[in-house]
């Protein structure tokens, strides 16, 4: 009996230390998950004002175990069954949510002083003729099960500076802010040609950290914004990879992105890499002086985007890869403000030309990414090749996770934003989209 009960017990132990092995091998896995999910209840609660967080929840096996709930003062706390790998992000006023063990001291926001005029007024409904393409864009042709996974949730079409349509899903309005993940890159592209503007940076400034002493010196602010920096990187969205490492398990992002090594020759592979765009962000800041402000200072405020924020991580860096949130309205000023060329009410605010630099591909020997230029998506490869012939060649576009896509035609005056929660598509439709509206303006 006594035996018995001897080999009981260290089958117990077994399994104790079994299980505790178990979680602690899986616990990066575990937190990237409790950290998406406390950061996107916080953000859509406080930032967007929703009730609604689960609704942005992807689809992932842990998304039915993770659970939410407030903590005071202005904290949402993720988890495993509410036991497990707990995560906190916590919100500050205009600054957003920002994953940390503690509320993170980031100074004052910035007061934007003048709301820009294009953000003023009630919605623009469509007129006969952008009607159907603006139908189109949410889906009205299609099947009621397909529809309901398109999920597009915003469309605002800018002509000649004017807001000429617009429409918004249930529950969202024009005031609603919304996600716009990578498209985020191409307003840190624009934060960039500010700080050329006044002087405070160049494109080809190098030995841009003091630990690079090998190779990584040569790196330039051109290079992270084009991605041709030769960091190693993975930017598949899966539990454990750097991308979700460094948005949910790194308190400073940018020096996690630095530790990485440089496993190509500068300047001849191109990588699609949030890290470098984050990392570029933290030099920025460092540059500066001035950290979880700067777009706010630098952007929001002369653009007149009050409800606009970039997120930034513990440490104060704007998480400029991926956390910009600001209304579909919004995101269209942003466009408005590229296709001008950085000129807003006859001031220049970026350097002459910066936008057609911005806008073009350079040859590279190998790139994962079709006509990438520094920060924008270009319709036109480096060697000259059209990307996408529904549209006009000039065009070029910010695009983000999940079907977010900000649309400029220089030739025709144009901006088209699309906004939504699509994970479960492949095709948003954008593309059609703007076809659609270039042919209902001619």
């Amino acid at each position: 009996m006594r035996t018995f009960r001897r080999i009981l017990f260290g089958l117990f132990i077994f399994l104790v230390v079994a299980l505790v092995a178990g979680y602690w091998y899986e616990r990066p896995m575990l937190l990237t998950g409790t950290g998406y999910a406390a950061h996107n209840a916080c953000a859509v609660r406080d930032v967007a004002g929703r009730k609604d967080p689960a609704s942005d929840l992807p689809p992932n096996p842990l998304v039915p175990v993770l659970r939410t709930g407030g903590v005071d003062p202005d904290g949402q706390r993720g988890s495993i069954l509410g036991v497990l790998g707990a995560q906190t992000a916590w919100f500050a006023e205009g600054f957003g949510c920002t994953l940390a063990s503690d509320p993170p001291n980031l100074g004052d926001a910035t007061i934007v002083t003048k709301p820009n005029p294009l953000l003023v007024g009630g919605t623009v409904d469509p007129p006969a003729a952008l009607a159907p393409a603006i139908d189109k864009a949410f889906g009205g042709a299609l099947p009621a099960k397909d529809r309901a996974a398109l999920r597009t949730r915003g469309v605002v079409v800018m002509r000649d500076g004017q807001v000429v349509a617009e429409r918004y899903a249930d529950g969202f309005t024009p005031d609603t802010p919304q996600l716009g993940w990578s498209m985020t890159k191409s307003v840190a592209n624009l934060l960039v040609g500010r700080l050329v503007k006044e002087g405070k940076v160049k494109i080809t400034d190098d030995h841009l950290r003091p630990e690079w002493t090998d190779g990584r010196a040569k790196i330039t602010i051109d290079d992270l914004m084009r991605m041709t920096s030769g960091l190693e990187w993975d930017e598949t969205y899966a539990l454990g990879t750097p991308i979700t490492r460094m948005l949910y398990l790194e308190s400073d992002m940018g020096s996690y992105v630095a530790s990485q090594k440089q496993t190509h020759a500068l300047g001849d592979y191109q990588q699609y890499s949030s890290g470098s765009t984050t990392l570029m962000c933290a030099i920025l800041a460092d540059k500066t002086g001035v950290k979880a402000d700067l777009p706010r200072r630098e952007l929001f405020e002369p653009l007149g985007l009050g409800t606009a924020v970039m997120e930034p991580d513990a440490v104060g860096t704007p998480v400029c890869s991926s956390y910009m949130w600001a209304t579909p309205r919004e995101w269209a000023v942003i466009g408005q403000f590229a296709l001008d060329d950085g000129v807003v009410g006859g001031e220049r605010l970026l350097p002459e030309g910066w936008m057609k630099e911005s806008t073009t591909p350079k040859p590279v020997k190998e790139s994962d990414e079709v006509s990438y230029a520094a920060g924008w998506r270009s319709n036109t490869t480096a060697d000259g090749k059209i990307v996408d012939k529904r549209i006009p060649a000039d065009s070029y576009w910010a695009q983000g996770h999940d079907g977010q896509w900000l649309f400029v035609v220089p030739s025709e005056r144009l901006v088209v934003v699309r906004m939504g929660f699509s994970p479960d598509v492949e095709d948003e439709g954008a593309f059609d989209l703007v076809h659609d509206v270039v042919a209902a303006g001619r």
